[in-house]
């Protein structure tokens, strides 16, 4: 058998490639071949589309046989921001007083990582007939328009065949310590601009013009003041929420012709995009008819009931932290939204507290106490006794 992985090892090293969406960095390129030395059959995919960026995406299994389970994750982070405000080069990897930092720490090279070396773990103990198939499913789009990622690859593995049976992303769910929480769902998003026609002119004739401003805050006040739902059974409320209101108009003494907001609302498993639209529309109206209103949904709410999934990774997060960890639907919107069209999903990964900020970090005992945990889950997963 190959030599096991070092997950803090893979994490620097996968940390030192500035791998800021669009660009790749070279990350693939290492798990690749580090995958592929632990047995994998690795395909490098390169997707595009109109008007964005090629990406660079990764599948490997290892196994021919079923159940796939399969690990998910993205290799691209997010912009450093101000350098400045960095106490250390955010690609440096650098490990100090048992903390690794760097842009990706967090969120998620370092939970791509534990996904290989708990493989490795997994291959040394129980050998590679060990009644099914290992995944890992790696995209670089995760934080850019995620058009040319997960999406596109899992499209492409369903051609070639493939089907999954479970998967965990690696995105980093626990608020405050490892153990915490799990998603096994999230709330839909959908943005809305709403622009509103007037007509121009000066602001000491105003019964010559027809304000669109006065037009829009009345809207935006209608919106925000709909009571959507209440929540439901493993959901918060939903909620709408302003973004920007924009006009564009520098002159104190011009009426302007038109007025543009931008709302979002994060919506549970009590709507769907289509009904949203419906409820919106006719709200909006009753308050005046010349009006746009665009819609753009990053993705629909889903939730993948407790069960056989999310009770493996509890027991497995228990047996390694002694923690029962909450089962939520809480935060922004993740990869599994496209995974949940495939095979059971669900999330669990490191601390988020330092996830795109400055000095991004991990504690090097979080990620031996994550490795213990994917390894627990393959075990369980394939019904081993350790």
């Amino acid at each position: 058998m190959p030599d096991q992985i070092n997950a803090l090892d893979l994490s620097r090293s996968l940390i030192k490639c500035p791998s800021v969406t669009p660009e790749d960095g070279g990350t693939q390129k290492i798990l690749e071949t580090v995958l592929a030395d632990l047995g994998f059959s690795c395909h490098s995919k390169n997707f595009s589309d109109k008007n964005t960026p090629d990406i660079q995406n990764l599948y490997a299994r290892l196994g021919n046989s079923a159940p796939n389970f399969c690990f998910a994750g993205h290799t691209d982070v997010v912009p450093v921001g101000d350098e400045e405000s960095w106490t250390i080069d955010p690609f440096g990897s650098e490990v100090i007083d048992g903390i690794l930092y760097g842009r990706g720490a967090s969120d998620m090279k370092t939970a791509i990582a534990c996904f290989v070396e708990a493989t490795s773990r997994f291959l040394n103990t129980y050998g590679p007939d060990f009644g099914g198939s290992i995944s890992l499913l790696i995209t670089g789009d995760e934080e850019g328009p995620a058009i040319n990622g997960t999406r596109k690859l899992l499209e492409w593995a369903e051609s070639e065949g493939e089907v999954f049976d479970a998967c965990i992303v690696g995105e980093p769910t626990n608020p405050n310590s490892l153990g915490e929480m799990i998603k096994i769902g999230r709330r839909g998003s959908l943005n809305g601009t709403l622009t509103v026609n007037g007509v121009q002119g000066h602001t000491a004739y105003p019964h010559l013009a027809k304000n669109p401003i006065h037009i829009l805050v009345n809207m935006l006040t209608t919106l925000t003041n709909l009571t959507l739902d209440n929540g439901s059974n493993h959901f918060q409320a939903s909620t709408i929420q302003v973004s920007t209101v924009d006009v564009g108009n520098s002159a104190t003494n011009v009426i302007p012709a038109k007025a543009k907001a931008v709302f979002n609302i994060r919506y549970n498993d009590l709507h769907n995009s289509t009904t949203l639209d419906k409820l919106l529309r006719s709200a909006l109206d009753a308050i005046n008819l010349d009006y746009e209103l665009d819609i753009y949904v990053s993705g629909e709410s889903f939730l993948t009931p407790p069960g056989d999934l999310s009770d493996i990774i509890s027991q497995a997060v228990e047996s390694v932290t002694g923690k029962t960890p909450e089962l939520s639907t809480t935060g922004g919107t993740s990869d599994a939204r496209f995974i949940k069209d495939y095979c059971p999903v669900a999330e669990f990964g490191l601390i988020g507290k330092t996830m795109h900020k400055s000095n991004e970090c991990v504690a090097i005992k979080d990620l031996e106490s994550l490795t213990k945990i994917y390894s627990a889950v393959l075990e369980q997963f394939f019904k081993k006794n350790t």
